[in-house]
C-alpha cells in the first residue's frame, strides 16, 4: 500500500449527495484499492461499521442508508490511515479471534486466523486429558502454558471456551512473553472476557521460569519468519512489533530455544503444540526427534491444507496385562 496518505481523503471524499453508506464504501473502496490494498472492500466496510457502530451485514443491507457529515469525516481519517497500510485491527482496536473480539494494538501481533487451529488442537487434547484419562483425585488442576502468548488471543480463547464447556474446575492456564507491553494487552483482554481469574501472566523469556509448577500442555505461536525475509513483508506488517515476527536466520532460532527448555517444564502428559512456517515441517519435525526421539511428532495442517501446527507428545502408555490372564 501507499507510504503516504496525502491524497487519500480527497480522493474518497464524497459529495455531501453521497453521504450514504453505499456511496462512502464504494468511494473508499476505490482508493483503498488504487492504494494497494488486497481487501480494499471489506476493509472499507468494516471501517465505516467501526464508525457507526453497526455490523457489516446491517451495512450491506441498507446501502442507501445516510451517514451524517461527521461520522463521514471520521470515516474518511480511518480510510487515510489505511491507505499509509496501517492494519484495519489496529485502526479499530479490535481483532475478532475464535468467535471473541479482542482488543488489538501495537502492543503486540494481530492473532492471524490460522492460529485457531492451535486453540482447537488444544482443546482436544485438554478435553483427552480431563474426559479419556480422568485426573486422579487430589491431583492439581491441568495447566496449560501459552508460550510468548502476545495479545493472549490463545490462551483467552482457550480459558473461554473450557468454562463453556464445564471444565473451569480442572483447567489452569499460564502465559508469558517477554514483552512486558504484550502481557498488558493480554491482561486487558482476559479480564474484558472474565477468565483473568484462571490465566497466571508472567514476563519471561519463552518457557523460562524458574520454579514455576510443570504444564500438562504447552502451545505456542512463535516468531517464525527469518531476518532477511521480515523487511520484505506487505507494508501491514511494518505497523506490528518486530519482536513477534523476526524469528532469526532462518525463522527457527525461537523454536530452537523453546524445545531445548522443554526438559523440566512439562509434566508427564508431555504435550507441546507449535505454530510453524507453511515450509518449516521437516525442520521442526528432525529437531523435536533429535531432542525426544522416543516422542510422536505430529504435523497438522490448516483449513487451506499448509503445514501449520507441530505437536510433540510422548507416547501414551502401553496397557498392562489384565490381572488373571493367562
Amino acid at each position: 500500500m501507499s507510504s503516504t496518505s496525502s491524497s487519500g481523503s480527497d480522493a474518497v471524499r464524497p459529495a455531501q449527495a453521497r453521504l450514504t453508506v453505499g456511496g462512502l464504501i464504494r468511494a473508499a473502496t476505490e482508493t483503498l484499492r488504487k492504494s494497494g490494498s488486497e481487501s480494499a472492500r471489506l476493509d472499507a466496510e468494516l471501517l465505516l461499521g467501526h464508525v457507526v457502530r453497526a455490523d457489516r451485514t446491517t451495512l450491506l443491507a441498507a446501502p442507501g442508508m445516510p451517514v451524517g457529515a461527521d461520522h463521514a469525516a471520521t470515516f474518511l481519517t480511518l480510510v487515510d490511515r489505511r491507505v499509509t497500510g496501517e492494519p484495519v485491527a489496529y485502526i479499530r482496536g479490535l481483532k475478532e479471534f475464535y468467535g471473541l473480539v479482542l482488543s488489538a494494538d501495537s502492543r503486540a501481533l494481530i492473532p492471524r486466523p490460522e492460529t485457531e487451529l492451535l486453540v482447537e488442537l488444544g482443546l482436544d487434547r485438554m478435553r483427552r486429558s480431563l474426559t479419556v484419562r480422568p485426573r486422579p483425585p487430589g491431583a492439581p488442576p491441568f495447566l496449560a502454558w501459552d508460550v510468548a502468548t502476545g495479545s493472549g488471543a490463545v490462551c483467552v480463547a482457550l480459558a473461554v471456551e473450557s468454562r463453556r464447556r464445564g471444565y473451569s474446575a480442572d483447567v489452569r492456564f499460564r502465559a508469558t512473553d517477554v514483552s512486558t507491553d504484550a502481557i498488558a494487552l493480554a491482561t486487558e483482554n482476559a479480564v474484558a472476557h472474565g477468565v483473568a481469574d484462571v490465566i497466571e501472566f508472567v514476563v519471561a523469556d519463552l518457557a523460562d521460569l524458574p520454579g514455576a509448577a510443570p504444564a500438562d500442555l504447552i502451545l505456542a505461536n512463535l516468531p517464525y519468519i527469518p531476518t532477511d525475509v521480515v523487511p520484505k513483508l506487505p507494508i501491514a506488517a511494518s505497523f506490528e512489533p518486530s519482536l513477534a515476527l523476526d524469528g532469526g536466520k532462518d525463522g527457527l532460532e525461537l523454536i530452537r530455544r523453546l524445545l531445548g527448555q522443554l526438559q523440566g517444564v512439562l509434566t508427564e502428559a508431555r504435550t507441546v503444540l507449535l505454530e510453524i512456517g507453511s515450509e518449516q515441517a521437516d525442520e521442526v519435525r528432525a529437531a523435536g526427534a533429535g531432542l525426544f526421539p522416543s516422542w510422536e511428532v505430529t504435523i497438522h495442517a490448516d483449513l487451506a491444507g499448509q503445514p501449520r501446527v507441530a505437536e510433540l507428545a510422548r507416547p501414551a502408555p502401553r496397557p498392562g496385562p489384565i490381572a488373571g490372564a493367562a
